[in-house]
């Protein structure tokens, strides 16, 4: 990356064409980023989950609100994420504060995902012991024989989040290790571009 790349002042629009870039280059979920959390304890926790959406009110994915990144996040709303694109040599980090998205975003994503999906997010207690496969699938056919008619409706514990950013980190691998970052800083309504020493 270089000055002439980067010569966006929208850092969602940059995000964009390197999103973009990656969807035809990554064989496999060019959407995937790790999303890092700090527990009751204080200690942090990090994971790859798939975003699904953004636009200019931030980065926004899926998840069980009773998993252990839900409980983390609900009780201190921060995080930060990481996508990676090894093919393209990129990376983009994120920084910022998160919030629940509306009831009406949730439904509309949940009643988009494959059937069996939305099976799954009734019979998993995510995050919880399991004592068992069987224990799992046992839920799953119960599940799955209790909405064998009709629409699924979206659990009260499923739901999204929507990160909005504060920083974000544009990487680019450069030769002999001179790699190019751009960061984004928010600013009062706007955004602060900045180039940093690799």
């Amino acid at each position: 990356m270089n000055d002439e790349v980067v010569t966006d002042t929208d850092p969602f629009a940059v995000f964009g064409e390197w999103l973009k870039a990656a969807e035809a280059a990554e064989p496999n979920d060019p959407n995937a980023m790790s999303l890092a959390t700090v527990d009751a304890n204080g200690m942090p926790n990090v994971r790859t989950v798939l975003l699904k959406g953004y636009d200019e009110r931030g980065f926004v994915f899926y998840t069980n609100y009773e998993s252990a990144k839900g409980r983390e996040l609900l009780a201190n709303p921060k995080a930060a994420l990481n996508f990676h694109w090894k093919s393209l040599g990129r990376q983009v980090r994120v920084r910022g504060t998160i919030a629940s998205v509306s009831a009406a975003e949730a439904n509309a994503y949940f009643a988009s995902r494959p059937r069996g999906s939305r099976i799954g997010a009734w019979a998993s207690q995510q995050s919880r012991p399991l004592e068992s496969r069987f224990a799992l699938e046992k839920a799953v056919a119960a599940y799955t024989t209790k909405f064998a008619l009709g629409e699924i409706p979206r659990p009260p514990h499923w739901s999204g989040f929507r990160l909005t950013p504060s920083e974000i980190e544009f990487w680019s691998a450069g030769t002999f290790r001179l790699h190019d970052r751009i960061l984004f800083r928010r600013v009062g309504d706007g955004w602060r571009k900045t180039r940093l020493y690799p």
